[in-house]
């Protein structure tokens, strides 16, 4: 990742207030429920949300946004501070203030207050747009896309723009890279027609055209999202990885912050969409902009992007909170029901699995000439996307010790039918108290079994008598 231009999120801050309580009981002058206080969290809201999830990893960005002389601008510049760098419209009025009151983490009621219009950009805006590597324009429907609409018009040839739009908000500018309505706004823009993705195939290309975007990404919650293009006949649907269940505040704006930093290192729109999906599904079930721990990772800040999916990572991450960490390893060459078996009891047993994979190398010296029969990068894609499996690490040695030495897993699986004892590993778990551990497995499928009766059934049949 380049570090020379920064990703510059364009849009409407505003303060986001969360009172949390227990609800048991109604008010006895009224059937409103009385919610006793346990807590309450502040923190910055629309584009400062999408900002400050951009930043994650230590990425350069750079927030466009209006705010005032008012507590809740200060309390949003207090909240960004160290993180995301500020370049401010003047506000006339007061900053925006959305507050939730929440029961058992379920929302009762939201009360809106505040608000105000942005004035006109200085020079230091214009300079900002012209240096960004990629735009993200978070429109609020509160005017600031609006204030800088004409210096956005001028960018949008030369950098990826992505444009999530609202429908109190401005249309995004001809030659946005990617716009990401969700479902329902996209009914509200395109009137008629039902809620089949052929109907949000049709409607998304209706807006590329209309807003002469190079693509519409349609999100659609729990289905995922639809990337249409104007005039395409055949949309791509880039599936949700799993179902997450958590507070949804703030998944547009994972979402969208993630795809603006996807393009902003170089991928492609379908690359960008597929890493943005999962963002913003394990965004969600980690508990969304309420999650208190999102803050505090912001907070302490770090010199580089570490994702989930890092192996060492992930291990530290799991064990600083006290979970269990557990680690399986092998060749995985043909991928199947035994090994998945393994994998699902596995991750059963702690909080992550990590699996260590022989490299291409270190399996044609355990297993002979012509293996593996999938080479390393197929075998590791395979690997990652299966649900029970956290993250892949590879080694090129006989056995994994050294790579186990690293890692430290609190638990070293194996399946098969000799005692945990027998288990190479098991030396070099008790090195720091760690647990070898076998566990059944199915009879009668090994990659072996699989080559040979794929070798047989590919064989030709001699005629009889020959």
């Amino acid at each position: 990742m380049s570090t020379r231009k920064p990703l510059v999120v364009v849009g409407d801050v505003l303060l986001d207030e969360d009172i949390e309580g227990v609800s048991t009981r109604l008010a006895p002058d009224a059937p409103a429920p009385v919610v006793d206080v346990t807590g309450d969290q502040r923190r910055p809201g629309g584009a400062g949300l999408a900002a400050a999830l951009a930043s994650r990893g230590g990425r350069d960005v750079v927030l466009v946004t209006a705010m005032g002389d008012d507590p809740a601008s200060d309390a949003v510049r207090r909240s960004l501070r160290g993180k995301v760098r500020v370049v401010e419209l003047p506000l006339h009025g007061t900053l925006p203030v959305k507050t939730r009151v929440l029961a058992g983490g379920r929302p009762l009621v939201r009360i809106d207050r505040g608000g105000g219009d942005p004035g006109e950009p200085d020079q230091a805006v214009r300079d900002t747009l012209a240096d960004a590597r990629a735009i993200l324009v978070a429109d609020y429907g509160r005017h600031t896309a609006s204030a800088v609409r004409a210096h956005l018009a001028e960018v949008a040839p030369k950098v990826p723009v992505v444009w999530d739009p609202h429908l109190k908000g401005d249309a995004p500018v001809p030659g946005t890279r990617l716009v990401t309505p969700n479902a329902a706004e996209t009914r509200a823009l395109c009137r008629g027609g039902g809620e089949s993705l052929r109907d949000y195939a049709e409607r998304g290309a209706q807006l590329a055209e209309r807003w002469k975007a190079a693509a519409v990404a349609v999100t659609l919650g729990e289905r995922g999202v639809l990337l249409t293009r104007p005039g395409a006949a055949t949309p791509m649907l880039v599936p949700a990885p799993y179902r997450a269940d958590g507070d949804p505040c703030g998944a547009g704006d994972a979402f969208a912050a993630a795809t603006a930093a996807a393009l902003a290192d170089g991928a492609l729109p379908e690359e960008a969409l597929q890493r943005a999906v999962e963002e913003a599904a394990a965004f969600v079930a980690a508990g969304g902009a309420g999650n208190p721990s999102l803050w505090r990772a912001q907070a302490a800040g770090r010199a580089e992007r570490e994702p989930v999916s890092d192996p060492f990572t992930l291990a530290e991450r799991v064990r600083s909170r006290g979970g269990t960490v557990v680690a399986t390893g092998g060749c995985f060459d043909l991928l199947h029901a035994g090994h998945v078996g393994l994998l699902e009891s596995a991750r059963r047993i702690g909080d992550c699995l990590i699996v260590c994979v022989n490299s291409d190398e270190s399996v044609e010296r355990l297993k002979g000439p012509g293996r593996p029969l999938n080479p390393l990068a197929d075998r590791v894609r395979v690997l990652a996307g299966m649900g029970s499996v956290d993250a892949v690490a590879v080694f090129d040695g006989d056995t994994p010790a050294e790579l186990l030495a690293r890692l430290r897993p609190d638990v070293w699986v194996k399946g098969g039918d000799y005692s945990a004892e027998d288990l190479p590993e098991a030396e070099v778990l008790a090195g720091w108290g760690g647990q070898a551990v076998v566990l059944p497995y199915l009879d009668g499928r090994s990659t072996t079994m699989l080559a040979r009766r794929a070798a047989e059934a590919a064989a030709p049949v001699r005629p009889p008598g020959r």
